[in-house]
Formats: C-alpha cells, structure tokens, sequence
C-alpha cells in the first residue's frame, strides 16, 4: 500500500482503484473478468467485505467497499492475492 494513504476505520467506505501491471488490457476478456467477480463474490462470503458498487475497465478497476469484520486492509490485500 502507498506510504500517501493508509486505510483508516474499515466500516467507513473506501474508494479503491486496482490497476495491472502495465496498464495491460486483460480485463477485456471475459474469462479474467469472471475471475475478478468470484474473487469479490468470495471476499463477501468468506472476509466480511462490504462492496457498494465497482466498475471493471478494460486494465483496472474501481470499487468502493468497506468491512464490519476485519480491516480493510487487510481484505483488500487477500483479494489481490
């Protein structure tokens, strides 16, 4: 995570953005894009991860999200994971 911005309160909602390495545009297939949705599908599940709306591009994505279980942080590092 960036030295700039620190994850604060996990129940509040945080802007997200993640981008790929090169800004390659992988998500434009549907196969890695299925990937991105049962990885958050999963983060629901299984790490308390509140997700109030995202939106995949073609080389990254955004979301907004927050938690009332574990730190925010910490979800968002298992789900790039």
């Amino acid at each position: 995570m960036s030295s700039k911005y620190k994850a604060g309160e996990a129940a509040m909602a945080h802007f997200v953005t993640c981008t790929v390495v090169g800004w390659v545009d992988v998500f434009s297939r549907e196969l890695y894009k299925e990937i991105v949705v049962k990885s958050l599908a999963y983060g629901q599940m299984a790490k308390g991860l509140r997700l109030h709306a995202y939106v995949i591009m073609t080389n990254h994505l955004h979301m907004i999200v927050s938690s009332n279980t574990h730190p925010i942080s910490d979800v968002m590092r298992d789900f790039k994971k």
